[in-house]
């Protein structure tokens, strides 16, 4: 199961549209590694002014790096991390996890990160079976 909801939260989603601050405090509390990855690149993006900042640490175990994957690769999960913190995540390589300012979206440097050619070059014997 990719989140904790609690049977409040899950009334809610009955009766209708669940909130963006709901569904984030929800994935904050149910993922806390993967919380506390996307929110040091989004803080390190914000401090830094650019238009990039990534994270490469692989996570310590196989339950963090599965929050990870549950977070990243659900488009819900994503868009509603994304709509909070106000920046594009990208995901490679099972850990590797980077934001880009929304309107680095469609530049060069975006484009090599998500392109076939950054995934194959960002892989190495060790990252195979991450």
């Amino acid at each position: 199961m990719s989140l904790n909801v609690s049977p409040d939260l899950l009334s809610v989603a009955e009766r209708g549209e669940v909130s963006d601050g709901e569904f984030v405090e929800c994935v904050r509390t149910s993922l806390p590694y993967a919380w506390q990855v996307v929110s040091s690149v989004m803080t390190d993006l914000g401090r830094d002014g650019g238009d990039f900042a990534d994270h490469e640490i692989p996570p310590p175990t196989e339950a963090e790096r599965g929050q990870l994957l549950r977070a990243l690769a659900s488009d819900a999960i994503r868009g509603g991390l994304e709509r909070h913190f106000g920046a594009k995540l990208a995901f490679q390589n099972c850990h590797r996890v980077a934001a880009f300012g929304f309107s680095a979206v469609g530049g060069e440097r975006y484009q090599a990160f998500v392109s076939p050619r950054g995934q194959l070059l960002n892989q190495s014997p060790e990252l195979r079976n991450c």
